[in-house]
């Protein structure tokens, strides 16, 4: 049994070994065949952003099996544009050292015309979406590269093996990191006789079931074209030859004999074509042909006989299925005495241009579309002097009748769906006690972002961008009769395109604000640029730290030194004080006495520039740290920095049984919301303090993270009809 907050409520969680991640609500219901491996990886994201750790999200931490470049991943979390590259050329395309120069000439025609190159290769059975210079080196030297399509990665991945992936499974890597755009030479296709043989690459599959678009030369000369566009239309793969024309290229051709069905003239055009398609959630690709450069075209008729008479040498030699390629390409080089490869080389180098301007163009509608989509949805941006910026989940609570539940079979139970995410309660608990935050978040443009909106028309949702190629966070939660969580899983990837990009449109209202508050779901970027507005403007920010993972963001660099306000509880304030640096116990204490002297001694640091922080306790209450005025605390915003009289007060909890227990995932976010309101109001610490304790009781009797019924009235400690106030212990801090 493990005791784990969430959302700053203590609760017990039970692990159940492997059997755990078999029991999972969907608008279906509960589900006994869910796809475990998507269970897997939303329960351990879940798991992960409660701070649980188990083998199984240690694994999906490290994503042993997965692996993005640093470089990759921050481009993408700032949505800036990514090209991912296959390797079979590096590993099967072209001799040694002619690989090699050829795959970071191309990474560096990426990087000039401003994109993030991705190269994808499968190294020691892990895939790499982003290859280093050692990486690289790597796949051109390896004489035991595999070549690697979607069927073969399974075995590579579980053999260890090293491999350049072709275009499917680059596909494959690609779209998992979330990169739309793909360079390569050409696309495999239907054989010469395919009609007879069924010999039909990977690829074309691929790109009628995996949204990316894919830029080209065509396909190569070697196979039937005529049957290889018949089979795309099949697939329902949109093909647009890039230019003037509609000739169809093939490889070292620019005229195959056949036509696109469409083309477009400009990277303005292809990035509409393709967000049209990301937009419409098709579930298929694009494929976008560019021609060879007509200087490198004059060698074509050449090639294309040398390929003639290489395809008959295969034939009468045997040689079949992939291993027909690479000796093609190997002999047409032989037979054109290397101009083949330059002609190669060539269009592979034009090809990342034009794919790399693509991407651009692309990374800037979408950008203008969810400026444009925000604007027109809530016109001008309301002014506030509170803004909040977080998570917007919906929730599933699933409540079984029994203590025990069982996991592998269905339960009895009820199921309600409510609407959560860290900034969005906070939001709601500051909006229903009378004040009206701003609230900046994204959702996707789904049924669950209409729904999450509508219930939240009574706060300032003019912030909240809704993303087309977007999902809009989840959250279910399975607790016992008792209240205890035994399950959570969530998909909370969106909170990532809450950028500071996204952010900076509304600085003029950051630095205006009374209170900033930031939730720890968003990206480190976002969180650096609201602490150097509210340096620049002095504005008081209120930082949540969501989970112990998340709680180190603002203490990575000297941006927590612009924190006014923290709400940690035990096991986050550790990790912010791990963060930089300071000594930590390996163990948090669990008596009240030692959790209340270890929680004083690792604030006390932090309250060298953070005005105040508010440790949540779970059952043990609340422990207020900061400047010492009248015997209490001082919650009002400072108004400058001066040498202080530390203090902390520890107020215990109110009584909840588990019968009145619905709830456990916004009692922590209530109190942060009400506390607020408190200060906003220049109430007495012991008035802000009580008025959370009462907004925290509300939320664990509510199926809502936020209970419905909270108004200012009814967290009143003068108003409040309650048991007697247990009397708060005061301490100094030295």
């Amino acid at each position: 049994m493990l005791l784990v907050c969430v959302n700053n409520v203590w609760v017990k969680v039970q692990p159940t070994g492997q059997s755990f991640y078999r029991f999972c609500y969907t608008e279906e219901g509960f589900s006994q065949n869910l796809n475990r491996m998507r269970m897997l990886k939303r329960a351990s994201a879940l798991l992960l952003r409660r701070g649980i750790t188990t083998y199984q999200s240690r694994l999906c931490r490290n994503d042993s099996l997965f692996r993005v470049h640093s470089s990759v991943s921050e481009a993408l979390a700032e949505n800036k544009p990514v090209i991912a590259l296959e390797s079979t050329i590096i590993t099967h395309g072209m001799p040694y050292p002619h690989n090699l120069s050829t795959a970071k000439e191309v990474e560096d025609i990426v990087r000039s015309e401003g994109a993030t190159p991705a190269t994808v290769g499968v190294i020691d059975g892990v895939v790499h979406v982003g290859l280093s210079s050692e990486e690289l080196d790597h796949l051109a030297r390896c004489k035991s590269s595999m070549k690697v399509s979607r069927r073969d990665l399974p075995y590579v991945v579980s053999k260890g093996l090293s491999g350049g992936t072709t275009v499917s499974a680059t596909m494959i890597a690609a779209h998992r990191a979330g990169i739309p755009v793909f360079v390569t030479g050409g696309i495999g296709g239907v054989h010469r006789d395919g009609e007879n043989s069924l010999d039909i690459s990977a690829d074309l599959t691929e790109l009628g079931r995996t949204p990316i678009a894919v830029v080209s030369a065509g396909v190569k000369s070697i196979l039937d074209i005529g049957r290889t566009l018949e089979y795309l239309e099949t697939q329902g793969v949109c093909v647009a030859t890039y230019g003037a024309s509609k000739n169809f290229p093939a490889f070292f051709s620019p005229q195959s004999g056949f036509t696109s069905p469409f083309h477009v003239f400009n990277p303005e055009e292809a990035a509409k074509l393709i967000a049209s398609t990301l937009s419409l959630g098709l579930q298929s690709g694009v494929l976008l042909a560019v021609p060879i450069p007509e200087k490198h075209a004059a060698a074509g008729k050449l090639i294309e006989e040398a390929v003639q008479a290489a395809v008959t040498e295969a034939s009468v030699k045997g040689i079949t299925g992939r291993d027909v390629t690479p000796f093609i390409l190997q002999k047409v080089n032989e037979l054109t005495e290397g101009k083949s490869l330059q002609a190669n080389i060539a269009l592979i180098h034009n090809n990342a241009k034009v794919g790399s301007q693509i991407a651009c163009a692309l990374s800037r509608q979408m950008s203008e579309r969810k400026c444009r989509g925000n604007t027109n949805r809530h016109g001008k941006h309301s002014d506030s002097d509170i803004v909040v910026i977080g998570g917007i989940n919906v929730d599933f609570i699933a409540k079984g009748k029994a203590e025990t539940l069982i996991f592998g079979q269905t339960n009895p139970g009820s199921v309600c769906q409510s609407f959560g995410g860290v900034g969005r309660n906070i939001a709601d608990s500051l909006s229903r006690l009378g004040r009206s935050p701003l609230f900046i978040s994204a959702t996707g443009a789904d049924s669950h972002s209409e729904a999450v909106l509508h219930y939240c028309k009574h706060m300032n949702t003019s912030g909240v961008a809704r993303l087309e190629e977007q999902s809009t966070a989840t959250y279910c939660a399975v607790i016992t009769a008792s209240g205890e969580l035994s399950l959570g899983l969530g998909d909370m990837d969106i909170h990532q395109q809450i950028t500071a990009q996204y952010v900076s449109q509304f600085e003029k209202q950051l630095s205006s604000a009374t209170l900033v508050c930031l939730d720890g779901n968003i990206p480190v970027s976002t969180i650096d640029y609201v602490c150097s507005i509210a340096k620049k403007h002095n504005i008081n920010v209120w930082y949540e730290p969501t989970d112990s993972d998340k709680a180190c963001k603002p203490f990575l660099s000297d941006a927590w030194k612009s924190l006014s306000y923290s709400s940690p509880n035990l096991a986050e304030l550790r990790t912010m004080n791990k963060t930089l640096g300071l000594p930590t116990p390996e163990v948090l204490p669990s008596s009240v006495e030692e959790v209340l002297s270890v929680a004083v001694a690792l604030s006390r640091p932090l309250l060298e520039h953070i005005h105040c922080l508010v440790v949540t306790l779970g059952e043990s209450g609340v422990l207020v740290c900061g400047e010492h005025e009248a015997g209490s605390v001082n919650l009002q915003p400072r108004k400058q920095k001066k040498k202080r009289k530390l203090c902390a007060v520890h107020y215990p909890a109110l009584t909840v049984t588990s019968d009145e227990t619905m709830n456990v995932s916004g009692a922590g976010d209530s109190l942060a919301g009400a506390l607020m309101a408190g200060i906003l109001q220049q109430r007495d610490t012991d008035s802000c303090v009580r008025m959370g304790l009462l907004a925290a009781r509300l939320s664990l009797a509510s199926p809502h993270p936020i209970a419905p019924t909270l108004t200012f009235d009814s967290v009143d400690p003068n108003k409040v009809k309650t048991q007697e106030w247990p009397k708060p212990s005061f301490m100094w801090i030295d």
